[in-house]
């Protein structure tokens, strides 16, 4: 695998474990040089192999830059705040961050909370990133979970 001792990751050729709302993963891929990506390729940066996958729940990020957009697609939230986010791994993946772009959470309003270049964020499960029924396609093709990011205070 690789000597990153400090990342929790599962063997690819394993089952894939039972998936519930419970404990959804958000899911790198670990390659056989020891680089890391988000989202998972078949194959790393350098053409390694896939070997596993890191859990990026357990890991807090900081925030390398936000936008908030006020022209959203059918059944996206309006305004709808979305962050690049960079993920602190640790065990010298320094060369080659992890970056992710997501949803920045919402209050108990439903509205975005605030955030800025340099803030740490974690991941939080949302159930629903957009509104299935809303456009013009089938409601179920267009039910969407995911992670959103939440600044850690």
């Amino acid at each position: 695998m690789s000597d990153r001792d400090d990342l929790e990751t599962t063997d690819s050729t394993a089952e894939p474990a039972a998936e519930s709302d419970d404990d959804p993963t958000f899911a790198a891929a670990e390659y056989a040089d020891g680089s890391i990506t988000y989202p998972p390729h078949p194959v790393g940066p350098n053409g390694a192999e896939r070997v596993g996958t890191v859990d990026l729940r357990g890991h807090e990020a900081r925030v390398v830059t936000w936008t908030t957009s006020t022209a959203t697609p059918p059944g996206v939230r309006e305004p709808n705040t979305l962050a690049i986010v960079e993920f602190d791994l640790g065990g010298g993946n320094d060369d080659r961050p992890v970056r992710a772009l997501g949803q920045v959470a919402v209050d108990d309003d439903g509205e975005p909370l605030d955030v800025a270049i340099g803030d740490t964020v974690e991941p939080v499960y949302a159930e629903e990133l957009r509104e299935p029924s809303a456009g013009i396609r089938e409601p179920d093709s267009q039910a969407w979970d995911g992670f959103r990011f939440r600044p850690v205070e």
